[in-house]
């Protein structure tokens, strides 16, 4: 007669479990835990891990319980749950589900939180520090009217950094930029940037608008594709690391903590100043080319300038009133 260990382990003296008689009784074939049998075991196969005796009564044999399933699930964290014929742990009576389960109770994402959204201070630079930086002769053409551009047309820095002189219509202010996507659209700018694109340009009619100092490297791993090379001067375009690392620093000059801005720190400013003077939400989305308005939720916050403003006006002891 053979048994088994406490834990459901086979005895090691006894006969081997294919060679055990078979309990009286129905038999309940594996299932997939929705009480669908599964494929290719019938109804008189003798699989031993596929078919197990049912031991409930007729009348309450189905799906197992909630709290059933909640005890394997646990049984399975703390590695003591049944073993099978040859050792092997794993759930009753259905390895299928036992699988599912295992999977609930050891799945990882199901203690993952939502991650919080960032509380970021006022990222807008005030107006009057710009205008010393747009007006600030000791910094070269190239960096003011970059500067200037990606305020005027509040779009992303790569956005600019990577026309071309093709891309340009001076008659109507504009340029051609991809934006996110791989979208065609048009940025426009105002008089003052206007003015510099020319002397800029110095008559080039191809190549990147904005272009380093040095000449670029003709081979090599640092040589660069043939769209980003001017063919009259032969330097390259300007990079995104070099044209923030000299914003930073001209910035910071001006700034009492001595911290400097981002380039991007120039479109929440271009689009929070434009929020200031009173422009609607679609307005300022059509600016900053959003698809969403909820996009525009960080931009149209209004910062310290409105903050200040308020203060002043409502200050008791000044001794002009605004009428």
């Amino acid at each position: 007669m053979s048994h088994d260990l406490p834990g459901g382990r086979p005895c090691p003296s006894c006969p081997s479990p294919a060679r055990r008689p078979r309990p009286p009784g129905p038999a309940r074939l594996a299932d997939d835990g929705r009480g669908r049998a599964l494929p290719g075991v019938g109804a008189g196969g003798h699989h031993p891990h596929r078919l197990r005796r049912d031991p409930r009564p007729p009348d309450r044999r189905g799906r197992a319980s909630v709290s059933g399933r909640r005890a394997d699930a646990r049984a399975v964290r703390r590695g003591d749950g049944p073993l099978d014929s040859r050792g092997r742990r794993h759930l009753e009576p259905a390895p299928v589900r036992a699988g599912l389960l295992h999977h609930l109770a050891t799945n990882s994402a199901r203690r993952l939180e939502r991650r919080k959204p960032a509380r970021r201070g006022d990222r807008a630079i005030p107006a009057t520090r710009l205008d010393k930086l747009f007006t600030d002769p000791t910094h070269a053409l190239r960096e003011r009217l970059l500067w200037r551009l990606l305020y005027d047309t509040a779009a992303r820095a790569e956005e600019i950094l990577t026309l071309n002189v093709e891309d340009l219509d001076l008659e109507f202010r504009r340029a051609r930029v991809v934006s996110k996507g791989g979208a065609v659209e048009y940025v426009h700018w105002a008089t003052a940037t206007g003015r510099m694109l020319p002397r800029l340009l110095s008559g080039r009619t191809c190549g990147p608008v904005f272009l380093a100092d040095r000449r670029a490297p003709s081979s090599g791993r640092r040589a660069p594709a043939s769209g980003d090379v001017c063919p009259v001067t032969g330097r390259g375009r300007l990079s995104y690391p070099r044209a923030e690392y000299l914003f930073k620093t001209a910035s910071a000059e001006l700034d009492p903590h001595r911290q400097g801005r981002t380039l991007h720190q120039l479109r929440h400013s271009a689009l929070q100043h434009l929020a200031q003077a009173g422009r609607t939400a679609p307005e300022i989305q059509a600016k900053s080319r959003h698809q969403h308005l909820a996009s525009l939720g960080r931009y149209v916050r209004l910062g310290e300038e409105t903050s200040a403003r308020i203060t002043a006006e409502a200050d008791p002891i000044q001794r002009r009133r605004p009428r």
